[in-house]
């Protein structure tokens, strides 16, 4: 019988794929690209790209292609089986990746490759491959002893197990809450919607009543409108002492242990590659040049916005106090009386948008201006294997109407799916042997889904969620790079990653975009004038207390690896307390327990790196900063983005096509601008 698992010409056959392959699978192939390598090696001496690089790429875009879809059904349709082979897999992952950066002879042909004369004549994203592979050598402890060798193969495997760990505990813990409501009273100030949702949720597990759970789509609008304040603080308990040994699943899927063991693994393995820290290895592949350009990145803009958002805090406690007699406000009351002073400030709410934003009409909003700014067309293709009824496939058309890149649109919560938005890539672009291999990404998001007959409606928050993620994807999918090793996202320093999502986030606020897709779903008016004037008068609404908030978390990441590697007995509550203290203007409860969902860096590719997502937002404003001049459909400007940052993946140093797009170095004013807060 056919293995379904390899697809080298096709999509994944999700609907046929069978769990108890994936791993015989893996072996396979893990096992073959050792003969491949063992071969090349031995039957080759003058090495160039053609007789060994090129079938490493093909050997390894055949691995990722086969694991691809095994590992994305693990996020977004887990059970115990997959869960199993999942975890088995990443283990033997890990250990090739370790075998193969620690291969010295490889090694060695590499650096025969990047020395001989011939190494001029490759393309620049060859030559890039090249001399990332030779940095990614060290990285692996290609410099190490034998022993030394040994150690960091069993930190890779310790660590692959336990960010794993980490993030299954995060989505059982988030699952393992629920809570059964029957007297209608209580839900009173809870949005129509929310509350269709928690009635839909009680009648899927056959209960009388409104079930509400952790998944951001229940959880966010109690906090935002339920006038029922102990439902707000219990809500608000849960989610945050998830995965922790406090709440009301204490201890069950505690990630206190796992969090300083990922911490110790990675110290360890920075020390032993010769790192003062793992925040001072982790620059090794990112913009940024050492610790203290990004320490001083951080605190210059905390000391920027910090006053502005005591202003705010100040006036949200007096509102508080003045409307609702609240002498002192709680966690679970900043987001509740916030909306309500929102409300009264600018008479605009996310709910009361919602009506002007239903899914489709957003989708195909995003398009259109996708088509506009690039010149491609977006079409739906049915027929392809899908792994939940509510997924669809697109295909991106260039200017000939041939397939440039593709993806899966997955967008709405359901139980068995992480939590979160993101990108994936599921076939990565490539020259082959008969030709160019397109792109294909998953896009992912947790929307609340359809109820009934009516379609799903977003609030504006999640429109930008989502062209936040389809920025991503772009990047994926329109790049011309023809080797897998730099192209798309891959070979882009984490702290550039962020530039094409958090670009596209821009036309969510643009009347002139808003235009092609924000229509009444009721009436079909479009978003009229004195709508959009007051969405843009909320838009800095509390920004300086949002951005001290992200400011706070990435301070907490980076000093964590700096500092884990001067005190292994760091007491993780103690620095996060410690930065709240100097940073945070809103006082956090004492069993507020953060860090244990903080996925990002304990389970994604953010570890000493979440500042990447305010470091690239300066280059994102101030790239939008030259359609603002410009015109924000501007086919000159367009065409300048698509060809220095789309097109380019990981090929060129980000800084370089910053430049060759706009002209000269980043502005941090743009970003500034944006979000209210000026010199």
């Amino acid at each position: 019988m056919k293995n379904l698992l390899i697809q080298t010409e096709e999509l994944p056959a999700f609907e046929n794929i069978n769990v108890s392959d994936v791993e015989p699978t893996i072996d396979k192939l893990l096992a073959e690209s050792r003969i491949i390598v063992q071969s090349l090696l031995a039957n080759t001496k003058n090495y160039n790209w053609d007789n060994l690089l090129q079938t490493l790429e093909d050997m390894n875009d055949k691995l990722n292609r086969t694991w691809s879809p095994a590992s994305h059904l693990h996020s977004v349709a887990d059970n115990d089986q997959l869960r199993e082979a999942y975890n088995n897999c990443i283990s033997k992952l890990s250990d090739y990746s370790t075998e193969m950066g620690q291969n010295e002879e490889l090694f060695h042909a590499y650096e025969q490759i990047a020395g001989a004369d011939s190494f001029k004549f490759l393309s620049t994203a060859q030559q890039k491959i090249v001399t990332n592979s030779l940095r990614d050598f060290q990285l692996s402890g290609i410099a190490l002893d034998t022993k030394a060798k040994e150690r960091y193969k069993l930190i890779q495997q310790q660590l692959s197990k336990l960010q794993t760990k980490f993030e299954e505990n995060l989505l059982d813990a988030t699952h393992a809450w629920r809570k059964l409501i029957t007297d209608k009273d209580e839900l009173e100030g809870l949005p129509e919607s929310c509350i269709e949702l928690a009635a839909q949720t009680a009648k899927d597990v056959g209960k009388e009543g409104w079930i509400f759970t952790l998944e951001f789509p229940s959880y966010m609008p109690v906090m935002q409108y339920a006038d029922n304040a102990s439902l707000r603080e219990e809500i608000y308990g849960a989610y945050v002492t998830r995965a922790s040994e406090k709440g009301p699943n204490a201890g069950q899927f505690d990630n206190s242990e796992i969090m300083n063991k990922i911490l110790q693994y990675r110290t360890e393995k920075a020390k032993l590659l010769g790192f003062e820290s793992y925040a001072h290895y982790s620059l090794a592949t990112k913009m940024a040049e050492n610790t203290n350009e990004v320490l001083d990145f951080l605190n210059n803009l905390i000391e920027r916005t910090k006053k502005y958002a005591e202003q705010e805090y100040e006036e949200l406690t007096l509102f508080a106090k003045e409307t609702a007699n609240v002498p002192r406000l709680q966690a679970w009351d900043v987001v509740y009386y916030s909306e309500k002073l929102r409300q009264k400030k600018f008479d605009i709410s996310q709910e009361e948008l919602r009506a002007y934003f239903s899914v489709n009409q957003v989708i195909e909003g995003l398009f259109a201006i996708t088509e506009k700014l690039y010149g491609v067309t977006i079409n739906q293709r049915e027929g392809v294997q899908i792994w939940h009824k509510d997924v669809m496939f697109y295909d991106i058309l260039n200017q000939e109407g041939e397939i440039s890149g593709s993806f899966y649109l997955d967008l709405f919560a359901r139980r068995h799916k992480r939590g979160g938005a993101w990108m994936d890539e599921c076939i990565v672009r490539k020259k082959t042997s008969t030709g160019i291999q397109n792109p294909v990404a998953y896009l992912t998001c947790n929307f609340s889904p359809p109820l009934g007959d009516k379609p799903a409606l977003l609030t504006h928050d999640e429109v930008t969620t989502l062209f936040h993620e389809f920025g991503h994807g772009l990047h994926h999918m329109m790049t011309k790079i023809e080797y897998s090793g730099v192209s798309g996202i891959n070979g882009v320093p984490w702290d550039a990653v962020e530039l094409p999502s958090q670009f596209m986030e821009n036309w969510c606020w643009e009347k002139e975009a808003l235009d092609l897709f924000a229509r009444h779903i009721d009436s079909g008016e479009i978003l009229d004038n004195k709508i959009f004037k007051k969405m843009m008068k909320a838009r800095t609404f509390q920004a300086g207390m949002k951005m001290l908030r992200q400011l706070e978390f990435s301070l907490f990441d980076y000093r964590l690896h700096m500092e884990f590697a001067i005190s292994d007995s760091l007491i993780i509550q103690d620095l996060l307390d410690e930065i709240r203290e100097k940073v945070a203007v809103v006082e956090t409860p004492d069993f507020n327990r953060f860090q244990h969902s903080f996925a990002h860096i304990f389970a994604g590719g953010y570890a000493a790196g979440y500042y990447s997502y305010k470091w690239a937002e300066v280059l994102s404003a101030d790239a939008f900063s030259k359609f603002e001049e410009r015109g924000i459909f501007d086919k000159k400007t367009g065409k300048a983005f698509l060809q220095s940052i789309l097109e380019q993946g990981g090929s060129r140093e980000p800084m370089d096509l910053f430049i060759e797009f706009r002209g000269r170095k980043p502005s941090i004013e743009p970003l500034l601008r944006h979000s209210g807060i000026t010199a």
